[in-house]
């Protein structure tokens, strides 16, 4: 899938806040605030239920990679996620 496409999909999905479960919440994280290396995918299925999470991890930045951008559009759609929470930014990790 292409990367803009991919990254339109998530954007317009995560703008639309909370809809109820399931749940996907994307968090990038680095080691600066301009290269995101890694996202974390956590998952969770109803309320209270038990949090599963996924991480890719990328030379360039992950917010660019588009085979990460798919698999991401590809795990909302499989899971049929209702909700898709997007963390703004890199969270800086030293």
């Amino acid at each position: 899938m292409n990367l803009e496409k991919s990254k339109k999909r998530i954007a317009k999905r995560s703008k639309m806040g909370f809809q109820g479960y399931p749940k996907i919440s994307l968090t990038y994280f680095g080691k600066n605030i301009d290269h995101a290396n890694e996202v974390v995918i956590e998952f969770i299925l109803e309320e209270n239920a038990d949090v599963q999470t996924e991480r890719f991890s990328s030379k360039i930045d992950a917010r660019e990679d588009e085979t990460i951008q798919s698999a991401i559009v590809k795990m909302i759609e499989r899971s049929e996620a209702k909700t898709v929470l997007q963390i703004d930014g890199v969270s800086v990790v030293v």
